[in-house]
């Protein structure tokens, strides 16, 4: 019998299938069935890709052990390629607001991705327990204006949990950030469930263990699903972007942009630009704007290669 469901890892040559019908369990409550799919020979022919988040049509081939061929994938809504996840809704892009410091280059360049390929960001700033309320003010001021969530969580202390689940509810959702910044701890703090190995971080370089290996979708107990992600320290930009098309990624400078003088502006050197005009009058984040300049010039070598 066949059945959808959404893949949650691939392992060893295996995929693991959420079923998507849902199951009763003894207790009453709602269960969802996991499968572990070997896949039809014609599909180890092509040169398919299998991400988790793909829906994708099965066959039981065994219902006492769980036991299912994968027959079909079914087409995406989104596709993420780094982390490699499919039918994404939206990215949690988790920064610390301290150990390790903040790394708003990467929050940055993760924004810009999330949105290349379509995904809502979330920019969750987590360790508030770790700096003072001033502090935090200062730097989740600097984002407010992109007219992106931005929420401040402590994943040690429970703070601003409950406002992250109900953006998470019934979404595929991706947690993504650098190395120690708290993702698997997070996980553990939203799920009991999840137990999760949790990194500390270096105290000779501030830098976390990367203690997730591979993505993989976890359930939540409110609906939806949830990607724990490898940390990683640097992005790349999507390749062949036009350095014209680099502001529609910065929606908190496009209200200035109309004003400027030319419909071409870069906001580098150009006259009569009002991004640079709302920089200097504190209208916008200095240092947002010195990062733009700097991936900016990113894209204008990235160019020249083609």
């Amino acid at each position: 019998m066949k059945f959808t469901g959404i893949i949650v890892k691939g392992y060893s040559g295996f995929y693991y299938v959420l079923e998507e019908n849902i199951v009763q369990g003894e207790q009453g409550t709602a269960e969802k069935k996991v499968w572990q799919c070997s896949l039809r020979g014609k599909l180890r022919l092509q040169k398919q890709t299998f991400f988790p988040g793909d829906r994708v049509v099965c066959t039981r081939t065994d219902e006492i052990l769980g036991k299912a061929v994968l027959e079909e994938v079914l087409p995406r809504r989104t596709e993420l390629s780094r982390p490699s996840v499919a039918n994404v809704d939206q990215v949690v892009i988790m920064t610390a607001l301290a150990e390790p410091e903040p790394d708003l280059q990467l929050l940055d360049r993760m924004m810009i991705m999330a949105v290349y390929y379509g995904v809502k960001p979330i920019l969750c700033f987590n360790k508030a327990d770790l700096v003072t309320a001033q502090q935090t003010v200062n730097l989740t001021k600097k984002y407010v204006p992109t007219g992106y969530p931005v929420i401040v969580i402590s994943a040690f202390k429970g703070w601003g949990l409950q406002e992250l689940k109900a953006l998470l509810q019934n979404k595929i959702s991706v947690l993504a950030g650098s190395s120690g910044v708290g993702k698997s701890s997070l996980l553990n703090s939203l799920e009991q469930q999840f137990s999760l190995l949790t990194g500390k971080v270096s105290k000779k370089n501030s830098r976390g263990r990367h203690t997730t290996r591979h993505v993989e979708l976890l359930p939540l107990a409110d609906g939806g699903l949830l990607a724990d992600t490898p940390g990683f320290s640097r992005l790349s930009l999507p390749q062949k972007m036009k350095r014209e098309e680099l502001i529609k990624y910065y929606p908190d400078f496009l209200h200035y942009h109309a004003s400027c003088k030319f419909n071409t502006c870069l906001h580098r050197e150009e006259p009569g630009c009002g991004v640079k005009a709302a920089v200097e009058q504190g209208l916008l984040d200095a240092g947002r704007y010195q990062r733009y300049l700097e991936v900016l010039t990113e894209v204008i070598v990235e160019e020249r290669r083609y």
